[in-house]
């Protein structure tokens, strides 16, 4: 397999575990991948051809340049109407390898009410709870992403953030990696819902400065690979692709 199809099926492979986990809906969202040395991309099609997805397939993910224009594609495919939510990012930041957009209903809900996603936890899932130390910003319109000058307010919107809320609408993340920018669509949805629950219970009241400071110095592993959690994103891809049987 050439490096091209690996990066290919890395884009479907997330795209299918990330349907699999309900965290998007039927044909909505999609993830892409920037072709190492290039100005172009790897994207998720839309159009007659595709299956959805939760059921993408090596041959619905289609090339595409920066200016978001088509390359190369399938039968009946075509690039998604928001591929400007991936190219301008892909301009703005050129660390970044790997972007998700999906639309996971726990997260639209808080974007909706305007409440925030508290650190109401440690121990139990801390790569989450990294999420709501580093702060999710939100992009405030809820229109579709569909012209490279809306694609840059949100890269404005997003800053330096993994991750970004938008508004009545769904959410972006992004990574050096594929599985690393889908692993934080996860986990912001994993924050999400706990916070949800605990409002469902009561009154949700954030972990202490000082706990919360104990995993803010473990925020490392982000740049460095350092850190108790380094190692562990990996292996807990590995677990969603056998989970979502990806």
């Amino acid at each position: 397999m050439s490096e091209l199809d690996d990066l290919r099926e890395q884009v479907a492979q997330a795209c299918r575990v990330l349907g699999k986990l309900d965290l998007t809906k039927a044909a909505t969202g999609h993830v892409s991948a920037r072709i190492p040395g290039s100005d172009r991309i790897l994207i998720r099609a839309r159009g007659p051809g595709e299956l959805g997805v939760r059921y993408t397939t090596d041959d619905q993910v289609i090339e595409c340049g920066l200016d978001g224009k088509l390359i190369t594609a399938g039968a009946n495919l075509s690039a998604p109407l928001e591929v400007f939510i991936h190219t301008e990012i892909y301009k703005a930041r050129p660390e970044i390898n790997s972007v998700v957009h999906i639309h996971p209903p726990t997260v639209v809900l808080f974007t909706i009410c305007d409440l925030p996603l508290l650190p109401i936890y440690g121990s139990y899932d801390p790569p989450s709870l990294l999420l709501a130390l580093q702060g999710v910003p939100t992009y405030d319109r809820s229109v579709l992403i569909e012209t490279p000058e809306l694609g840059v307010d949100l890269a404005k919107a997003m800053g330096d953030s993994s991750t970004c809320m938008m508004r009545g609408h769904g959410i972006t993340t992004v990574a050096e990696s594929v599985y690393q920018a889908a692993l934080y669509a996860i986990h912001l949805n994993d924050l999400a819902v706990m916070n949800y629950q605990a409002r469902l219970l009561g009154t949700p009241r954030p972990i202490s400065d000082a706990d919360q400071a104990v995993f803010r110095a473990s925020m490392e592993v982000r740049t460095t690979g350092k850190g108790p959690f380094a190692g562990r994103a990996a292996a807990l891809w590995r677990y969603y692709v056998e989970l979502a049987g990806a």
